[in-house]
């Protein structure tokens, strides 16, 4: 794409704000039933005026105190959406309008500057997290590293698997995923890491151009593959591709190029094939951790579980809100109050398994595993169980030493094969395995 095409794509996007603003009619429905407003220090005011507050914020009024703390503290539960009359995303319009207040606040060598070391931090995280666990022939297949195959296709795949970039930090999911299409025998290329980024980290940061100049590339590289699906595993990418970057690109260039499907849903929509190639019982008693950000989500989990002999579905009757746990950083201390209430419920409920859905919320939550008394896993890996497939997950493996000096003396030929130094498997092992931890296990909390 030229600059001219991009700033073609901006201008779309910069449209779609003029026209929501404009749509949108501060009714205050969406704030109504916000999941988290009494919990962002927000209940109880006047829905109208928060509303509209933030709908005047993308015309380039002052944003007042309280409608610029609900966007800010949103959290892309998504329920706003089917509460709106009026046509309006409101996830949307929130999203849209920190952009414009960052836009309008900060210079833009500041917003460029967060949005690229933003992306250089995910970007090494990924690339170090995903090589001190992978063979090459495994990063292969996630598109990593050199072609999985140089043989030049003579057919476009009917589907592209997008993994998106942080679920290569916990490798072994991605891997089920291309198992269980493998054994349903569907033809996929697979893209992915941060060199098919959706832009969101330079969304966040308020450099629109950055985050189009990204999106409109990986775009380009789905559209090249001829695959008119992309089958997505991360549900960020999911909505800023399908909320973001995808529209924009689409009244650019008025063309449709691919439909974008969240994997889950797929496996339901192949629950019919599926079904079959579920021949071992797998005997558990289950709580999923389950965010209703993608609307059907939770139901398709749920829904492909039941159809697996020996799954028992425990209901914690908690408190289920967000895209997935990394989008509730806006809150910190509700987010560990959930995963705390969350972790005790389980063991009260006697569970064998507490399994989460995406990347993010097992990162943060695998190594409770040491504290409680059930399993903390990945919903794939219950189905690909009953498939009679297996990964290993060597993210849990070093999480749960709670050791860096350790976990890089077990990574020694390890490194030594992915040519790593061992000062810079330290950084990453600290900031991505031992830090990023929202919730302290119980020996850190005795010491608080």
């Amino acid at each position: 794409m030229s600059q001219t095409s991009n700033q073609e794509i901006v201008t779309a996007f910069q449209d779609e704000i003029t026209n929501i603003a404009n749509a949108c009619v501060g009714c205050g429905k969406c704030y109504e039933v916000c999941p988290i407003v009494d919990d962002a220090g927000l209940g109880g005011l006047n829905p109208k005026v928060i509303t509209s507050g933030v709908r005047d914020s993308l015309t380039g009024v002052a944003i007042n105190e309280d409608s610029q703390k609900w966007a800010q503290t949103c959290v892309l539960s998504g329920n706003c959406i089917s509460a709106c009359e009026y046509g309006v995303n409101p996830r949307l319009m929130l999203t849209m309008a920190r952009m414009v207040n960052s836009e309008q606040t900060l210079e833009h060598k500041a917003r460029l500057s967060a949005g690229v070391n933003s992306y250089n931090s995910m970007s090494k995280g990924v690339k170090v997290l995903s090589k001190i666990q992978l063979s090459n022939e495994e990063l292969k297949k996630l598109g990593q590293g050199e072609p999985k195959s140089k043989t030049k296709r003579t057919s476009e795949p009917e589907y592209l698997f997008h993994t998106g970039c942080n679920v290569l930090k916990t490798p072994h999911i991605a891997l089920l995923c291309i198992d269980i299409m493998d054994m349903l025998k569907i033809d996929y290329e697979v893209k992915g890491g941060p060199e098919s980024c959706c832009g969101i980290l330079h969304y966040r940061a308020g450099d629109l151009k950055t985050a189009t100049r990204v999106s409109t590339s990986t775009i380009n590289q789905f559209s090249r593959t001829g695959a008119t699906t992309v089958l997505s595993w991360c549900p960020t990418c999911q909505v800023q591709f399908t909320e973001v970057a995808l529209p924009s690109f689409e009244s650019a260039t008025n063309t449709n190029p691919f439909q974008m499907t969240p994997f889950v849903l797929f496996l339901e929509k192949q629950l019919y094939r599926l079904k079959p190639m579920f021949k071992y019982r797998v005997e558990k008693k289950v709580a999923l951790h389950l965010h209703p950000g993608v609307i059907g989500l939770p139901e398709a989990a749920k829904k492909i579980l039941n159809a697996i002999a020996g799954i028992e579905i425990i209901d914690l009757n908690v408190k289920e809100i967000g895209l997935m746990s990394n989008s509730l950083n806006t809150l910190p201390v509700l987010k560990k109050d959930l995963h705390l209430k969350e972790l005790e419920a389980a063991e009260a409920a006697g569970v064998d398994v507490l399994a989460a859905v995406y990347h993010a919320d097992h990162r943060e939550l695998c190594a409770h595993e040491k504290d409680w008394s059930f399993e903390i896993i990945n919903i794939l890996e219950i189905i690909a169980e009953s498939m009679g497939i297996k990964r290993r997950d060597k993210f849990k493996e070093m999480k749960l030493l709670q050791d860096v000096e350790v976990i890089l003396n077990d990574l020694k030929n390890q490194l030594y094969s992915q040519n790593i130094s061992k000062e810079e498997a330290r950084l990453m092992v600290q900031a991505f395995i031992i830090d990023e931890q929202p919730l302290p296990l119980k020996a850190q909390r005795n010491l608080e």
